[in-house]
């Protein structure tokens, strides 16, 4: 069913749109307005598929109507009616962000076709917003504890936005899957989502790992190459470790933030990049600072949002949830059957100090189910278990 509202103070021209809208499909059902300020109370009160406005009204007009409606419900395809004087104005609410237009006295044909192509417009938009929400099986954050949980609101918040984002916890703690979780989320998840570990890059190979190089910059640049920069450009660069970058390179981040270019490592030229950063580290990037290792300027262009990863210690509520999923994920990868653990053999688990987190937790996991019986006990933990 598809909820249409009829905005139009000429009663004539309002009854047989609502007329020809209703008879000609059942699963319309069509609301009406006489002047703008009824209708955006309705807009404000019930959800609709699609409004259709008139532009000259008393009282509220269909411009105003339209500004105000878009801050309200952005989602809602509006199609304005136009009488022949008000056709410049039409076109400009299409900038503002109306679907289309049709002029009084409306043309059927073209009444119908613009409105089911409206309609089809919304259910678009609407699955796009269902799949945003659906994040890749492959980077899932399993947990239920309160800790967790604030950190999926603050994706939430950040995702659709273009802000830099700092990611900060200890080794296994889950910091990319942060990371792959935001760029899915985000506006930019059709595009490249490009990882580098800056900590496993030698220093003198970072600057053209992420910037590329031209032939002849160095000994063995036997050709062009793209950097990853380039490659992330309408999508997401992740810079993981990023407390481990040489500080010209920091340098030339710090540039492609500031200015939104990059020049290959012996080349002046510039090219235009538009990516999002988001960046992770391990290390206390504050203390870096005062020792001379980490660029101030740079880590305030990074930090915009702070996201702090606890560690599994600190969330160990979660750590049953997360028994059961690396069992049924490792027996996927094997193809074997799940193995379940017994509660006396999670509960030893869930007191262990788990220094190496999640992924400790899952190298553990993943040895009981390997050498632990049909049914991983308390006795295999003892055996087995041992980190």
């Amino acid at each position: 069913m598809s909820k249409i509202l009829v905005i139009e103070d000429e009663s004539a021209i309002r009854r047989v749109l609502v007329k020809i809208l209703s008879e000609e499909n059942d699963a319309y059902i069509v609301e009406e307005a006489e002047d703008g300020l009824k209708g955006l109370e309705s807009i404000k009160k019930e959800d609709y598929d699609l409004v259709l406005c008139d532009i000259k009204m008393p009282k509220m007009d269909g411009v105003e109507v339209l500004e105000a409606a878009r801050k309200l419900r952005p989602e809602i395809p509006f199609i304005m009616i136009s009488g022949h004087g008000d056709l410049d104005t039409a076109v400009n609410t299409m900038r503002m962000g109306a679907f289309d237009y049709i002029s009084k006295p409306p043309d059927l044909n073209r009444l119908l076709t613009t409105v089911r192509n409206a309609l089809d417009k919304k259910e678009l938009v609407i699955e796009n917003k269902i799949l945003k929400k659906k994040v890749s099986k492959h980077y899932q954050m399993i947990g239920e504890s309160k800790a967790l949980g604030m950190i999926k609101d603050m994706i939430e918040k950040v995702a659709p936005t273009d802000a830099r984002v700092l990611i900060t916890g200890a080794n296994g703690t889950g910091k990319e899957l942060v990371a792959h979780w935001i760029h899915e989320k985000s506006q930019r998840s059709g595009a490249p989502f490009i990882e580098v570990n800056c900590a496993a890059i030698p220093s003198e190979l970072i600057e053209s790992e992420l910037f590329g190089h031209v032939k002849g910059a160095f000994t063995s640049a036997v050709k062009d190459r793209a950097g990853k920069f380039e490659a992330a450009n309408n999508g997401t660069i992740f810079l993981d470790e990023i407390g481990d970058m040489s500080l010209s390179a920091q340098a030339k981040v710090l540039r492609a933030l500031q200015e939104s270019k990059i020049s290959r490592v012996g080349s002046d030229k510039d090219i235009k990049v538009d990516v999002r950063v988001i960046a992770a580290t391990n290390k206390d990037l504050k203390k870096e600072i005062n020792e001379g290792n980490f660029r101030e300027d740079l880590y305030h262009r990074l930090a915009v949002i702070l996201i702090q990863v606890p560690a599994l210690n600190d969330r160990r509520e979660d750590i049953p949830l997360l028994i059961s999923y690396f069992a049924e994920k490792i027996a996927e990868e094997q193809g074997t059957v799940t193995k379940v653990f017994s509660d006396k053999a999670v509960d030893i688990l869930q007191k262990y100090d788990w220094t190496g987190n999640i992924r400790e937790l899952r190298n553990v996991v993943e040895r009981l189910i390997i050498l632990g019986g049909k049914e991983v006990t308390e006795e295999d933990v003892k055996l087995f278990g041992s980190k």
